[in-house]
């Protein structure tokens, strides 16, 4: 992890208690240690409505509220796992439960995740994730997540043979993929002491992850667009010698340059997913970089297409552009040959429109495509360049 992004991540969870407890809905309380478990009735992956009594077998029972887009979900879930098939002899059950609308989550907060926390996108994570218990959807009314006071994800809530809380929190106290980083197993330790029969040693942790995303907050989201669509979009003149300097990427962001143009129709058709994917992106290490074979005599001409399509650059990459002595993000090749911006940007690119490359920090290439992209390709590409967890 970059240490601007490491910074920026370790600040949100020393801050998620508080800011969680103000974002949720009015009258939201958590469960206290010994409380019943809280009826639920909600639809599974499977299309199969569960509720609270399709558990009843099981002797042990936790309950896991989990999103799709989460990058400390993603770490934990596999141990999860390993937790459930460790204790299922035992008599553990395990369900997980998506608690996020997606009316509820900007677009940035999507940046580790090429799924959203819709109930389709559900069943494609489950099936990658391997999920070997339940998961349902309680985004459209979010009843169970407020008889639960679920604050964020993941966050469990372990219940005994007599369907009482006896622990509450996170699965551990880790939030990066891997066991060698786990100090504290919570979750383990609580089981562990149920099937032994004795008192969990710890019942209270605080959850550690993304903050619940509430249907309520679809006016920030609205704001969130506003802001965006009102990024100043401008355009500038470049040369070979500088397209060669923003080809070495001297900076910590991975940068993804897109060669384009408004004659080219597989460019114009690609294009709003490129910026939506930046916007995507906009909590990480990342920078849309757009690149015009226009005419110079066209420079008008593209930056109208531009604007339409709100390719700007978010507040928090403006001052690394003033670093560079950069002023935008979107440029328009000057010289008449192609062979001077093929040299200076990409030596293995035949020419043909759209070609998109991810230049890694230093210049490296992550990888590289010519052709129209689809929005979901693209973004499923950086993701794997960028990883879907957060990164010791």
């Amino acid at each position: 992890m970059h240490l601007r992004e490491f910074l920026t991540h370790t600040l949100l969870f020393v801050s998620l208690s508080l800011a969680a407890r103000a974002q949720n809905p009015p009258g939201l309380k958590g469960l206290e240690i010994g409380a019943p478990a809280p009826a639920f009735k909600l639809i599974g992956i499977d299309d199969k409505i569960l509720t609270l009594d399709d558990f009843k077998d099981s002797k042990f029972l936790a309950v896991v509220f989990t999103s799709n887009h989460c990058p400390v979900s993603h770490a934990a879930e596999p141990r999860l796992i390993r937790i459930y098939q460790e204790f299922k002899d035992h008599g553990l059950g395990v369900v997980a439960i998506n608690p996020n609308h997606p009316d509820g989550l900007r677009p940035d907060e999507l940046g580790f995740s090429k799924y959203g926390d819709s109930f389709p996108e559900m069943k494609l994570y489950a099936k990658e994730m391997g999920f070997p218990f339940p998961f349902l959807y309680d985004g459209e009314t979010q009843a169970a997540a407020m008889a639960y006071g679920c604050l964020a994800t993941p966050h469990v809530f372990l219940f005994d043979e007599a369907r009482k809380l006896r622990y509450k929190g996170r699965i551990d106290d880790c939030r990066f993929p891997g066991e060698e980083y786990v100090k504290k197993p919570d979750l383990r330790n609580a089981i562990a002491a149920l099937v032994a029969g004795q008192p969990v040693p710890v019942a209270v942790t605080g959850p550690l992850g993304c903050s619940t995303k509430w249907r309520m907050k679809k006016d920030e989201v609205a704001k969130d667009d506003a802001k965006w669509a009102a990024v100043p979009v401008t355009i500038e003149l470049i040369d070979a010698a500088g397209v060669a300097k923003l080809r070495a990427n001297p900076t910590d962001k991975f940068r993804l340059i897109n060669v384009w143009s408004t004659t080219c129709a597989p460019c114009v058709e690609e294009f709003p997913g490129l910026v939506r994917v930046a916007r995507r992106m906009g909590l990480r290490p990342f920078e849309l970089v757009t690149l015009s074979t226009d005419l110079p005599a066209d420079k008008a001409k593209a930056e109208r297409f531009l604007r339409k399509y709100h390719a700007g650059l978010p507040d928090h990459l403006q001052a690394g552009l003033t670093k560079e002595g950069r002023t935008t993000n979107n440029y328009l090749f000057t010289e008449p040959g192609m062979d001077a911006l093929i040299k200076a940007l990409d030596s293995e690119w035949a020419g043909p429109q759209p070609h998109t490359l991810l230049v890694a920090p230093g210049g490296a290439i992550a990888f590289r495509h010519t052709g129209k992209l689809s929005e979901a390709e693209l973004v499923e590409k950086v993701i794997a360049v960028l990883t879907p967890f957060y990164q010791p």
